[in-house]
């Protein structure tokens, strides 16, 4: 079973800067790709950023230039560095991980999501 944990939401004035981490712990040979979801009330959960074990990214457009993905596989790690934060950027955030697990079964994982709020 592999688990994941979030931490580093909280609320940030229009403009300002979060660093989310997201890290994977359990029973695991190795994880694929690490990303980053988000769901706003009243919306469907939609894919923020998202990289490979090599290191290829993929961004929703609404994040393009201001959030950055990166990961620690040293560590099971993954971050977001959100920088020029909006109002439409508040959701909660959720860590999603998929890969093989200590007994060669893949797995497909999510945290329990953090909540980011931009507020002035």
């Amino acid at each position: 079973q592999v688990q994941l944990v979030e931490s580093g939401g909280g609320l940030v004035q229009p403009g300002g800067s979060l660093r989310l981490s997201c890290a994977a712990s359990g029973s695991i040979f190795s994880i694929n790709a690490m990303g980053w979801y988000r769901q706003a009330p009243g919306k469907q959960r939609e894919l923020v950023a998202a990289i490979t074990s090599g290191g290829s990214t993929n961004y929703a457009d609404s994040v393009k230039g201001r959030f950055t993905i990166s990961r620690d596989n040293a560590k099971n790690t993954v971050y977001l560095q959100m920088n020029s934060l909006k109002p439409e950027d508040t959701a909660v955030y959720y860590c999603n991980a998929d890969g093989v697990a200590g007994r060669m079964t893949a797995f497909g994982s999510w945290g329990q999501g953090t909540q980011v709020t931009v507020s002035s």
